[in-house]
This record gives C-alpha cells, sequence and structure tokens, in this order.
C-alpha cells in the first residue's frame, strides 16, 4: 500500500473516532497497486487414483481436498490495456448496461443478452455470430440460489466446449461452424454496488502449463422434466446445505477444469470493479496454442475465482454479480 493511501485510512478513522468530518475522504482504494489473499486450489496428490473428481454446479463443494496458497495480486486498474482476451485470456472494458436490476428474468434474456452481443461484437473484431447459451447472477446473501465460487476453475475443458456448441446450434450449422475458429467467453458483471466483497480474480494464462489444469465432472441437480426442457436458467433452487457433499439427487452434465497451484500463476483483479464494467472470461478457444487448430501466443483459457480481499472495508455491501455465458464464432 502506497504512503497517501496509509495516510488518508488513518487520517480517516482518526475523524471517525472523534466524531467528526474526515480531513482527508479515503477515495484512493481503487489505486492500490496489490494486495495479497488466499486461493484454493485442487490438491492433485489426494485423488485417489482410478476416480475422477467432481464439482457441483448449485454449491461450493467438491469430491476432492483444496489446498490452500497465499498469493499475490496485481490490481489492473490503470493497466486495462495491457490485457486481452488473446493474450491474456481476459480483458476488462468500461461498459455500462441498461439493464440495472437483474431481477426479472425475461428483461436479462431479452434485454441485456442483446447489449451482451453487441458489447462483443463492437469490441473483438471479426465475430460472425453469438449463441447466449446460459447465465448465473449470483448474490451474497442468505436466499439467493448462488453464491460466489472460491475456487480456482475453468468454466469448460475443451471437449466440454464443442458438446456446447452441438447442443445449442442447429446440427448442420454446427458442423460448419466448429471447422472455424469458435470461442465461450463469460461476461462477467457486478450488480447494483462495487465488487468488492469477495471480488473476481483471474490468472494470467501465459503463466501457466497444461498440467496444472485437471477435467472435473460438474454436477447439477436431476430434474424430472430435463428431457422435455433442458433449459436451468431460472430454475435454480438454494441448495441443502446438510448434504452439500452428496451426490444423491444429481447427475453429471458438464466438465470443467479445475487448477492446480503454481509459483508461476499471476494474479490479477481489478480492484472495486463498478457495475459499468466488464470482464471478458475467456473459457475456451479453439484457436488458442496447443488446440487442434491453435496458434502460438494465442490464450486457451482464463482461470478464475472469488477471493477474500483483506482490504476489503468490514461494511462493504455484499458481492452480487451477473456472468453470461457465450459461445463466439469468427469469420
Amino acid at each position: 500500500m502506497s504512503v497517501i493511501s496509509t495516510v488518508a485510512r488513518q487520517t480517516f478513522t482518526q475523524a471517525l473516532r472523534h466524531n467528526s468530518k474526515p480531513l482527508v475522504t479515503p477515495i484512493l482504494s481503487q489505486r492500490a497497486n496489490m494486495t495479497t489473499a488466499i486461493f484454493k486450489h485442487i490438491d492433485k496428490s489426494a485423488i485417489p487414483q482410478g476416480t475422477k473428481p467432481w464439482v457441483k454446479v448449485d454449491a461450493d463443494a467438491t469430491s476432492f481436498k483444496l489446498a490452500e496458497h497465499k498469493r499475490p495480486v496485481n490490481n489492473l486498474r490503470g493497466r486495462e490495456s495491457e490485457f486481452s482476451t488473446d493474450n491474456s485470456g481476459f480483458a476488462v472494458l468500461k461498459e455500462p448496461a441498461n439493464e440495472k436490476a437483474f431481477t426479472d428474468d425475461a428483461a436479462v434474456r431479452n434485454g441485456y443478452y442483446q447489449e451482451v452481443e453487441n458489447l462483443l461484437k463492437k469490441r473483438i473484431p471479426g465475430i460472425k455470430k453469438v449463441v447466449i447459451f446460459d447465465h448465473t447472477i449470483r448474490r451474497r446473501t442468505p436466499d439467493a440460489a448462488r453464491a460466489p465460487v472460491q475456487q480456482v476453475h475453468v468454466d469448460q475443458t475443451p471437449a466440454a466446449a464443442e458438446v456446447r456448441v452441438r447442443r445449442h446450434v442447429p446440427k448442420d450449422e454446427a458442423e460448419e461452424l466448429l471447422k472455424g475458429r469458435f470461442q465461450i467467453i463469460n461476461v462477467w458483471r457486478p450488480i447494483e454496488n462495487p465488487a468488492s466483497d469477495f471480488p473476481l480474480a483471474v490468472i494470467d494464462w501465459r503463466t501457466t502449463k497444461p498440467e496444472d489444469f485437471v477435467p472435473v465432472d460438474l454436477l447439477y441437480p436431476k430434474r424430472e422434466d430435463f428431457a422435455k426442457d433442458n433449459d436451468d436458467r431460472g430454475k435454480e433452487v438454494r441448495p441443502d446445505e446438510s448434504k452439500w457433499y452428496s451426490t444423491e439427487g444429481y447427475e453429471v452434465r458438464g466438465e470443467t477444469m479445475s487448477v492446480a497451484p503454481s509459483e508461476a500463476h499471476k494474479f490479477y483483479y481489478q480492484k472495486d470493479m463498478t457495475p459499468d464494467e466488464v470482464l471478458l472470461l475467456k473459457c475456451y478457444d479453439s484457436w488458442g496454442e496447443g488446440e487442434p487448430q491453435g496458434k502460438d501466443g494465442i490464450a486457451v483459457r482464463t482461470p478464475h475465482t472469488a477471493f477474500i480481499d483483506p482490504q476489503t472495508p468490514a461494511d462493504a455491501p455484499g458481492r452480487q454479480s451477473i456472468e453470461v455465458r457465450c459461445l463466439v464464432f469468427y469469420d
């Protein structure tokens, strides 16, 4: 922390103690260059041989042991132009939305989805088609169906990304689109207040290695009507915490990647990220380095996680956010 931000914090604290107006208002928090935090990673050494680990889509629960590692986290603010979905796997953009509340599912799908599609086409050259297949709203409140996930992960494996294309695009068109470049991009935005509480951290793809990534089954709650209606949006229910680590009533319907720890990983976050900003998280890129159609230097994916920032004020409002997952196809 810089000397000036330390002085501002001390002055503000002293003023509060004397019930007087602070001489310096602590508006410098966004300028802090770095924080340090504990991150939770899959412990590969603890996975029983011959078994495949799992995670749940509706709870911060896993079949595997999580190991905690303390890491520095760099603030992206002021450095946003250095990072892109191509080089690092993520990008931070200033893009205010017309939708503000995100409490009406129809308004999200009919209005905000179009905003997201327009944003991607405006900001990333060469996009010819966007198919939005999912969104998740997370709120750190007792009654929320989804809460922030505190485990370093990637939303899809390459195989799961291809399955998503075949599931959400007509068969003939899907086969043609799979011959070209396609991506899954998660468009992440805070809701209502800055995401100071449980902010989102990302790892620069350039500091990862293929062996860091562990395929993990993604479990969904079973639904009796799934055969007729395979769209889970709007049907989320808060899980019973007493059954978090039971697989009863769940089935495998996806595959994600957990991320093993590495001293080489470089973590970043947009401190006090506002609802007028979006974070583009690339979950997969068929042109990513090492893929069958891969190009050297193109990021494949973005590991990410919620984390506890020790610099967050105790009275900061609980995090609220929306993530919209998009299939992105290129000319």
